[in-house]
């Protein structure tokens, strides 16, 4: 019987830098599957998936050029009740899809899943490993800035209000990776690429 892949989880809040982490692993020949972008994907692609989301938040939910993140973002994201809806429509989706993406990835040794809400949603069970990145706040709302000019810092300060405390995600992580700009993170994630990698080995 062929060994399974040891599947790692990355998450942090909003400016941590797990997108950092996931390029450098990515570089080292690690198969990655980012939760969120395959979430919009489904959104956008998935023809059952998007039939569901016009019958719950009406043809405005989609223009011309796909999923209308300003709708939702109005009509939807500050609503939980909404939010929730959207979030029972598209999870088991990105579940069954992330599925499908192991089953083909069989040959590595690990992978890793990224994803905002892992801890949240529960799917960190059905994971080997998790690890969390962190950053000083302001570095994150520095970095979010930079990245998405349409946002201010009220608006970064609302979304990290909303995401799960860091000392909560800590706690549960298998592995803390402190992304600062002043600590090498390189060294970290090589160490963690060697632990993974021989965790097959062990199973």
């Amino acid at each position: 019987m062929s060994k399974r892949p040891i599947q790692i989880g990355i998450t942090g809040g909003i400016g941590a830098g797990k997108s950092t982490i996931c390029q450098i692993f990515k570089t080292l020949g690690v198969p990655v599957y980012n939760a969120d972008d395959r979430a919009k994907w489904l959104m956008n692609n998935d023809e059952d998936l998007k039939e569901d989301i016009v019958a719950e938040f009406t043809e405005k939910a989609y223009n011309d050029d796909g999923l209308d993140r300003e709708y939702l973002a109005a009509n939807v994201f500050h609503d939980q009740r909404k939010l929730n809806m959207l979030n029972n429509l598209v999870h088991p989706m990105v579940a069954y899809d992330y599925h499908e993406w192991v089953m083909s990835h069989q040959e590595t040794p690990y992978m890793i899943k990224e994803a905002a809400l892992m801890f949240e949603g529960g799917s960190f069970r059905e994971l080997d490993k998790t690890i969390v990145v962190t950053a000083p706040e302001e570095l994150r709302i520095d970095r979010v800035l930079k990245r998405d000019p349409q946002r201010d810092e009220t608006q970064v300060k609302e979304i990290i209000s909303k995401q799960m405390p860091v000392a909560d995600a800590v706690d549960r992580a298998d592995f803390v990776l402190l992304n600062d700009g002043s600590s090498l993170i390189l060294p970290k994630v090589l160490e963690l690429h060697e632990q993974f990698s021989a965790m097959q080995l062990q199973q």
